[in-house]
């Protein structure tokens, strides 16, 4: 089925960029939040997220819906959109709701694609194309950070995403192939130094990055991990955030004392460090992808890095399921997804700063 028509679910700062982007691309979009919306290129509608009878009133005749709400909504919107048969994307990073859309899909007549934004998604996909030039894969290790440019503070942090996302991050299990076993890790672990154009900066173990790249790499890769990255000694106040203070305990008050702490800015990056190591022709070789991504100004108005990262991972993937790049129904992994088909895409060529007036 070809998407023409997309219902967009939730107008924060990624969600707004999703519709932005679609509509430029030329698709039909509406917007949908529980607060009106003004100044967007595409109508939108106000309706009460939490009550999934008015969500499938409202997203009959569409092609397509992706949710860009906070992650705890997401089962329940892909079940009313299994259900209507419409295509169903989000940007989730939380593991069991990733599960339970993949037991949807197997018997769906649409697409079920979760995890469609930077990590889980982008990353994956970078990963596996990298991995795709090795005849046996020692290790691939994916690193994702989305910081403020100009740190402040021991943390050296800015809440630029889902409190409770970066929560879940920091408090679940992380799955990991070790010494080609499949493990669960404690977060905020196997801490790293790294460097990215110069910067120094850490990465340690968080929670949903991979997607389902453990289950895909399970006896094909001895070593497959991902972490976040973070200026120096910010895994370390987590820790003591967390565990010392035992604000673990209290998940939905942890997230705002840190989103009151450190406030979101517009000045952001996002740092993107993939690599992997194997073997080409009898040969042991490192193959990386690094860049630093920026926030890029579209149609004369500026977007932040995190923003448009994900918004634009996630438009040019609905992009490939409308072109026929990838399949019209059931599940999508991510890192099936062709990194030269992804980048060929009007939206994929943000990461070259190559459409949409980005600069």
């Amino acid at each position: 089925m070809k998407i023409k028509s997309v219902l967009v679910l939730g107008l924060g700062k990624v969600g707004s960029l999703v519709g932005t982007l679609l509509h430029k691309t030329g698709f039909k979009v509406t917007g949908a939040d529980i607060y009106a919306k003004d100044g967007l290129p595409f109508p939108a509608i106000t309706t009460d997220m939490s009550n999934m009878e008015s969500i499938e009133q409202k997203l009959k005749g569409f092609d397509a819906v992706i949710s860009c709400l906070p992650y705890n909504y997401n089962i329940d919107v892909a079940t009313v959109a299994h259900k209507l048969g419409v295509h169903y994307f989000d940007l989730t990073e939380d593991v069991p709701t990733t599960k339970a859309i993949i037991e949807m899909s197997k018997n769906a007549n649409t697409v079920m694609a979760p995890q469609c934004g930077l990590a889980p998604g982008f990353i994956a996909i970078v990963g596996a194309a990298l991995a795709s030039n090795f005849t046996k894969i020692r290790s691939i290790k994916l690193r994702v950070g989305a910081l403020p440019q100009h740190p402040t503070g021991l943390l050296g942090y800015a809440f630029n995403w889902s409190p409770e996302g970066v929560v879940n991050e920091y408090l679940n299990d992380c799955e990991v192939i070790e010494g080609g076993q499949h493990k669960w890790v404690s977060p905020m672990e196997w801490i790293e130094q790294l460097f990215i154009h110069g910067i120094q900066l850490e990465a340690f173990t968080t929670s949903g990055g991979l997607g389902t790249m453990c289950e895909t790499y399970l006896g094909k890769v001895d070593n497959l991990d991902y972490k976040s990255i973070r200026y120096p000694g910010h895994v370390k106040q987590m820790n003591f955030f967390f565990h010392e203070l035992l604000m673990r305990e209290d998940r939905k008050r942890a997230g705002e004392i840190l989103t009151n702490a450190k406030p979101a800015v517009n000045d952001d990056v996002v740092y993107v460090h993939a690599s992997a190591e194997g073997f080409q022709d009898k040969q042991l070789f490192r193959d990386e992808f690094v860049k630093a991504y920026y926030p890029v100004t579209i149609d004369g108005k500026k977007w932040r890095a995190i923003s448009w990262t994900t918004a634009a991972s996630a438009c040019a993937i609905i992009e490939m399921v409308n072109n026929g790049s990838l399949p019209d129904k059931g599940f999508i992994k991510q890192e099936d997804i062709g990194l030269n088909d992804f980048l060929k895409t009007k939206n994929g060529r943000l990461y070259s700063g190559e459409e949409h007036g980005a600069n």
